[in-house]
């Protein structure tokens, strides 16, 4: 017989859901994750960036392909950009599988319980537990908790079913797994220009073995009628850059979509979203992992004692997150408003013209002092704080930031 009362359901075992049951089931909670795939890691919808602060979080090292020192970034025109230092470790290249079935592992060693090919179909919440119905390997069952999670990704049902809003963007992303591509040893390759990746950009991402993942990714109204992979094909065969492109050979092709910007509603009486479920993808990288670890890891104390107090009433939910998630919100929207002013809302010959001043030794210098993958926003506000050509954009970035 399969346990039917739990104080903690993750819907969703991927590192968000993993890394969150870790925490709960370390403090003593009976966690139960479900996810709706037969094996963790798949299917793969990701770039495979980690970096160094969330890798380190869960030493998960023997996960890694590569290692990367920086990004050479291209202008429309092809001007480029290197942001880094060859031999200084920027971020980290990862077996998604592996590592997404390393932080469930961990999990379980913690004592939370993992079932698989399982998906709730209804929920209901009453003042003393939440009633779930799940199909399990075909069987349905009726369970109970006192906290629903939902870390259920970007089509999150438990975000759907509790109506808790939508993610305020939801760009779009195709990417190939190839061999034969022609780039720089331990730094990805990212490329702009409305042509190949209208308002973001493409990227080439080394992942070991002498593959490299191409992608890219937009948003539906600034792809205006064309599709990723008519972006992606437009990408290898540009004039610019073909000639890197012109040996690839695709291993794999995915599609998926980035969530990004916090969703209305948070928590609910005995519901939480976290995660791509809560919209927590960056708006700068798209990257996940560390927003979702970080969601987790800032309420984990007060959240622990609600649980074990059974008091997880909408309001007392709110007054443990309201703070930690809002902050992350502001930093989140920030970011936004920075990438928009800077690259998503200026026409290919205004990106020329940013990557012209990007490129010089001043600039460059600054870029690498203060640049973090993580912390877009100093950067971004010291560029056109510190850069003169770029003082023109200080009073929109101010006004931008101002009401955000």
């Amino acid at each position: 017989m399969k346990e039917s009362n739990w104080d903690v359901i993750i819907v969703g075992a991927g590192p968000t859901g993993g890394r969150a049951a870790t925490h709960l089931s370390s403090l003593g909670h009976r966690v139960l994750m479900l996810e709706e795939h037969t094996e963790i890691g798949r299917p793969f919808q990701c770039a495979g960036l980690v970096t160094p602060k969330a890798l380190h979080e869960v030493g998960l090292f023997d996960s890694i392909l590569e290692e990367v020192d920086g990004a050479r970034i291209h202008g429309p025109s092809g001007t480029l950009v290197p942001v880094g230092t060859d031999g200084k470790l920027r971020t980290y290249v990862v077996c998604r599988k592996k590592f997404d079935q390393g932080v469930v592992q961990q999990a379980m060693e913690s004592g939370a319980t993992l079932w698989l090919n399982s998906q709730p179909l209804s929920a209901d919440v009453t003042e003393d537990n939440v009633s779930l119905t799940i199909d399990s390997n075909g069987e349905e069952m009726k369970l109970s908790c006192k906290l629903l999670i939902g870390c259920d990704g970007a089509h999150s049902w438990t975000r759907r079913h509790f109506k808790m809003g939508r993610p305020k963007e939801m760009m779009i992303g195709f990417q190939t797994e190839v061999l034969g591509y022609q780039g720089k040893g331990r730094w990805l390759e990212m490329y702009s220009g409305s042509e190949i990746a209208p308002g973001f950009f493409a990227w080439v991402i080394p992942s070991g073995f002498g593959s490299h993942r191409i992608g890219v990714w937009s948003t539906p109204e600034r792809l205006n009628g064309r599709s990723v992979e008519q972006c992606y094909e437009d990408l290898i065969q540009h004039p610019l850059w073909k000639d890197r492109f012109s040996e690839i050979k695709e291993i794999a092709r995915f599609c998926g979509p980035i969530p990004s910007g916090m969703v209305k509603k948070t928590v609910g009486n005995r519901v939480m979203l976290l995660g791509d479920a809560a919209g927590m993808a960056k708006p700068t990288t798209g990257g996940g992992i560390g927003p979702g670890f970080k969601q987790i890891k800032g309420i984990l104390q007060p959240l622990s004692a609600a649980i074990t107090e059974d008091n997880l009433s909408e309001k007392n939910l709110k007054k443990i997150t309201s703070k930690h998630f809002q902050s992350m919100k502001k930093d989140q929207d920030k970011a936004r408003a920075l990438r928009n002013l800077l690259v998503s809302d200026v026409s290919d010959n205004d990106l020329d013209g940013h990557f012209e001043n990007f490129s010089r030794p001043d600039v460059l210098e600054l870029i690498n002092e203060i640049g973090d993958i993580e912390k877009p926003v100093p950067l971004g506000l010291a560029l056109v704080k510190k850069v003169p050509a770029f003082r023109r954009l200080a009073f929109k970035a101010g006004t931008r930031l101002m009401f955000r």
